[in-house]
């Protein structure tokens, strides 16, 4: 009886199968540089930590328990929660006016998206940079209080001051991105809604009110979870302008735990913070992906 080969056409018929070996390179590639180093952060988390076999040793529990009694890690969980909340709030209003505004037809409408977009490309360094002469207390804006006849402010200085210029950093950098997010939504929104709203009466902002943002719904979730994402994971305005500084006023979670990794050696403890920010960011992935879900 003769054998018969099976062509390798033939052994991919299984859509499942033809599925899972197209799939097999992503998958394998997400492993080693995703799944892994998220696997082997969570067993550092429970040790001492090292770069070196013969320094990890079993802490348990240990790590994370400093971080609940630790008043300075308190103090940056506060800082980062008022950091994220003051700068998500202006990085969705003022982008959604612009958007709106932009939506409309004029002449100089391309010129504007272009030039509200380039805090989007710039580097963080560099406007960290200038952010940090402009603010200082010799700097432009304290001349121009002065001029103006007001007192000036220390304000990278001050743990009342400081902050608020690192939001107004962010929110300024994360502006272009969510304009344009917007605008793209604005355009999925069917013109014939507002056209109807028109005959029905209504004025601007009505039309605003039941429409757009109705219609910006799924565009406004995605904006504030891709905000605070961002928000969270901000590090190189606090390294550049103030060094979590004065106080520890403006340590936000990514600088602490670099702080602890990287100056302190303490690997371990660095690893149990990093796992409390990789928490907050997955529920807010969670967040996103149930509420798109609902929408569909």
């Amino acid at each position: 009886m003769a054998i018969k080969f099976r062509s390798p056409q033939q052994l991919l018929d299984n859509d499942a199968i033809a599925a899972w070996i197209f799939l097999a390179p992503a998958l394998i590639l997400l492993g080693i540089f995703l799944l892994w180093p998220i696997a082997y952060l969570f067993y550092l988390s429970f040790t001492t930590g090292s770069f070196t076999a013969e320094g990890v040793r079993w802490a348990g529990f240990r790590n994370y328990l400093r971080l609940i009694i630790n008043p300075d890690f308190r103090q940056v969980l506060g800082n980062t929660l008022y950091f994220t909340i003051a700068t998500v709030i202006p990085s969705l209003v003022i982008p959604l006016g612009l958007a709106v505004l932009l939506n409309w037809s004029f002449a100089l409408r391309g010129l504007l998206r272009t030039a509200y977009f380039i805090p989007s490309i710039t580097s963080l360094v560099a406007v960290g940079l200038g952010f940090r002469w402009l603010f200082q207390t010799e700097g432009p804006v304290n001349a121009l209080l002065d001029s103006l006849g007001f007192e000036p402010i220390p304000w990278l200085g001050s743990s009342t001051w400081a902050m608020p210029v690192i939001i107004l950093l962010s929110s300024w950098k994360q502006l272009g991105f969510n304009m344009v997010v917007f605008l793209a939504g604005l355009q999925a929104i069917p013109l014939n809604r507002y056209e109807a709203a028109e005959l029905d009466g209504a004025n601007s902002w009505a039309k605003f009110w039941h429409i757009t943002l109705p219609g910006l719904r799924p565009t406004l979730i995605f904006a504030t979870v891709t905000t605070a994402i961002f928000t969270l994971r901000s590090f190189e305005q606090v390294y550049i302008i103030t060094g979590g500084g004065p106080l520890n006023s403006t340590n936000l979670l990514v600088y602490y735990i670099y702080e602890e990794a990287f100056s302190l050696f303490d690997f371990g403890y660095a690893a149990a913070a990093t796992t409390v920010l990789l928490s907050f960011t997955l529920v807010l992935v969670y967040f996103q992906l149930k509420t798109g879900d609902e929408e569909n």
